[in-house]
C-alpha cells in the first residue's frame, strides 16, 4: 500500500511545503517511514542537498539522523560522503564490523547506530542530493531493502528537482525585489539631497557614494539614514511591490 501511493505522497509534500527546508524535512520523514516498512526495523533518515554558490541544506526525520549525517562533515569520512562522491549506493551492514571509515563507524556505534545505507538522490547542474538511512539494528538493509530505497530515490528525484527549481526562481524574485527596493530608497535620498543642496542628480549621487565609501557601508544604508532624518521615521518609502 505504501509503495502504491508513493508518487502521490511525494507530490503532496511539495504542494504542502513552500519552504525548501520544510519540504526536505518532510521528505526525510517519509523516506524513514518507507524504509522502516520495507525492512521491518526502526529506520531514520537524513537528506542532504548541495547546490552551487549556496550552503548545503541538511534535513532529517529526527535530531539523531541529522547528527549522524552532520558527523561525517566533521570527520571528513563516512558512507554518505562516499555515496556523494561515487554517486553509488553505499551499505554498512554493521558499523562495529565494517573496516571502512573507522572514526565515523566508532562514533556511530557509540550512539547506538548499527547499520547505514546512503543512496544518491539527485545529480544535475542545479543540485546534488543524497538520502542516508540509519538503523539501530545490524544488517537492516538487505539487497531487497537497498533496491526499494533506490526506487524511492528515483521517484523522489523528480520532485526534489522541481523543488530546487522553484526555490531558485523564488530566490531570483526575492533578489530582484530587494534590488528594486534599494534602488527606490537611493533615488528618494538623491532627490532629498538635490532639493536641500540645490545640486544636480549626478552631484547628489556622487555625494551619497562618497559617504558610503568613507564610512565603508552600503549605499542603501546611507540612503535609509537620510530618509529617516528627513521624515523622522524608519525608511518606509522603499518599493512595496
Amino acid at each position: 500500500m505504501f509503495r502504491t501511493r508513493l508518487s502521490e505522497r511525494l507530490q503532496d509534500l511539495l504542494l504542502e511545503n513552500d519552504v525548501l527546508e520544510d519540504f526536505l524535512r518532510q521528505l526525510s520523514a517519509l523516506a524513514g517511514e518507507f524504509a522502516s516498512a520495507e525492512t521491518g526495523r526502526e529506520v531514520v533518515c537524513s537528506v542532504r542537498l548541495a547546490w552551487p554558490r549556496r550552503a548545503a541544506v541538511l534535513a532529517a526525520s529526527n535530531p539523531e539522523a541529522r547528527f549522524l549525517d552532520g558527523l561525517q562533515d566533521g570527520l571528513a569520512e563516512g558512507p554518505g560522503l562516499e555515496a556523494r562522491t561515487t554517486r553509488q549506493s553505499v551499505v554498512v551492514q554493521d558499523v562495529t564490523m565494517d573496516p571502512r571509515w573507522r572514526r565515523y563507524q566508532r562514533a556511530a556505534a557509540q550512539r547506538g547506530n548499527r547499520s547505514v545505507l546512503a543512496v544518491p538522490l539527485l545529480e544535475d547542474q542545479d543540485a546534488a542530493a543524497t538520502l542516508t538511512f540509519f538503523s539501530p539494528s545490524p544488517e537492516a538493509f538487505d539487497d531487497d531493502a537497498v533496491a526499494a530505497c533506490e526506487v524511492l530515490a528515483f521517484r523522489a528525484a523528480q520532485v526534489v528537482r522541481l523543488a530546487v527549481r522553484i526555490e531558485t526562481a523564488q530566490g531570483m524574485s526575492r533578489d530582484l525585489l530587494q534590488a528594486m527596493r534599494s534602488r527606490t530608497v537611493i533615488n528618494l535620498a538623491t532627490g532629498i539631497l538635490m532639493a536641500q543642496s540645490r545640486c544636480s542628480q549626478s552631484e547628489a549621487f556622487e555625494l551619497l557614494t562618497k559617504v558610503s565609501n568613507t564610512r565603508n557601508i552600503k549605499l542603501r544604508i546611507v540612503a535609509e539614514e537620510i530618509l529617516r532624518r528627513f521624515d523622522g521615521a524608519p525608511a518606509g518609502a522603499a518599493f512595496s511591490g
